[in-house]
C-alpha cells in the first residue's frame, strides 16, 4: 500500500470530509485548517475570516486503489470551483476553494485536471493552487460531523445533497 495525503477545501469542511468518508481507497479525511498565518487557530478565529486560513479536509488514501485524479474529479463535482471565496450561503475566504500540493509532480497533476475540468463549467475556475502549508487539525467536535449529526439542519440541506451527487455520479467509488 502506497500512502499518500492530498489537501483541499471546498467550502465548508463538513461537505468535503463527508463525501470523501466514502471513497472507496480513503483511508482518513480530517476536517481542519490551512493557507493562513496563526499558529493552531480555533474555529471561532478561523471563521471571523482574519486569519487567512480556509476550511480544509487532509485526505490519506492508498494510491493503488484511487488516484489523486479521480479525487480531484470528485472534488470538481462537489462543489462550484468558479466562485471566489464561497459556497452557496458559505461566504469568506475561509470557504475558498483551494487545493493544495507537495511536489511539482502533484501542481502538474492539479493543473492538469483544472485544465480537464474547465469544459464543465461556464465561468473560469478560481480554485488556488499553492504549496501545501502547515495543516492544523480542527476541533474534535468537527470530525465526522456528518456521519455524527445526520438529522441536523445544514446536514440534512447541504450536505446530505453533496454526498447523493457523489453517489450519483461515482458509483463504482463508493467505500
Amino acid at each position: 500500500m502506497a500512502v499518500k495525503k492530498l489537501v483541499l477545501g471546498g467550502g465548508c469542511f463538513w461537505c468535503v470530509e463527508a463525501v470523501y468518508s466514502n471513497v472507496k481507497g480513503v483511508l482518513k479525511a480530517i476536517s481542519g485548517y490551512a493557507g493562513g498565518a496563526r499558529k493552531n487557530p480555533s474555529y471561532e478565529q478561523v471563521c471571523s475570516g482574519a486569519t487567512g486560513h480556509a476550511e480544509v479536509v487532509e485526505i490519506s488514501y492508498d494510491d493503488e486503489l484511487i488516484t489523486m485524479e479521480e479525487l480531484l474529479d470528485i472534488f470538481w463535482e462537489i462543489h462550484d470551483p468558479t466562485t471566489l471565496n464561497a459556497q452557496g450561503a458559505d461566504v469568506g475566504t475561509q470557504y475558498r476553494s483551494v487545493i493544495y500540493y507537495e511536489s511539482d509532480e502533484e501542481k502538474a497533476k492539479i493543473l492538469g485536471s483544472i485544465e480537464k475540468a474547465s469544459s464543465k463549467f461556464r465561468d473560469k475556475i478560481v480554485t488556488e493552487v499553492s504549496p501545501l502549508p502547515t495543516f492544523y487539525p480542527a476541533e474534535a467536535y468537527h470530525q465526522n460531523y456528518f456521519a455524527l449529526n445526520p438529522n441536523q439542519g445544514y446536514c440534512r440541506v447541504v450536505i446530505a445533497p453533496k454526498v447523493q451527487k457523489f453517489v450519483t455520479h461515482f458509483p463504482d467509488k463508493l467505500a
